[in-house]
């Protein structure tokens, strides 16, 4: 997984937006994110593009957890359900629900400092040979 940490901790837009690597193994990660003004979007809560890039990091992450940085997303989609305002903490954990020699599915969770559940992602990977 060294490999992984490494690969990941050189992801330009991820420090951009602010998102920090808290844990991840084996098909799961779990990413944070503080919610700043950079964040919001014209009605002053967390921007929809900013909630699905944390969920897409966390999918990313632990779909190329295996040291073997070959997983490419082919699909995603994400559920909104609870605004989310400026200096709220979110937390995405995602987890690997199947995975063969060439695809895997993984869901992620989004949730507040409360943990209340903000999102649902669901996302493919294609896994390249």
């Amino acid at each position: 997984m060294k490999r992984t940490k490494e690969f990941f901790d050189k992801d330009k837009f991820a420090k951009y937006v602010g998102l920090e690597i808290v844990e991840f193994g084996y098909g799961y990660a779990k990413i944070r994110l503080k919610v700043e003004k950079k964040h919001l979007n014209g009605v002053d809560i967390a921007h929809g593009g900013a909630i699905f890039t944390l969920a897409d990091f966390a999918f990313a992450v632990a779909s190329n957890s295996y040291d073997d940085i070959t997983a490419l997303s082919i699909n995603a989609s994400i559920s909104y359900i609870k605004a989310v305002k400026e200096n709220s903490v979110l937390i995405a954990q995602a987890k690997e629900v199947s995975k063969n020699k060439r695809l895997a599915v993984y869901n992620i969770d989004i949730t507040n400092e409360n943990g209340e559940l903000v999102a649902t992602f669901c996302g493919n990977v294609y896994i390249k040979r």
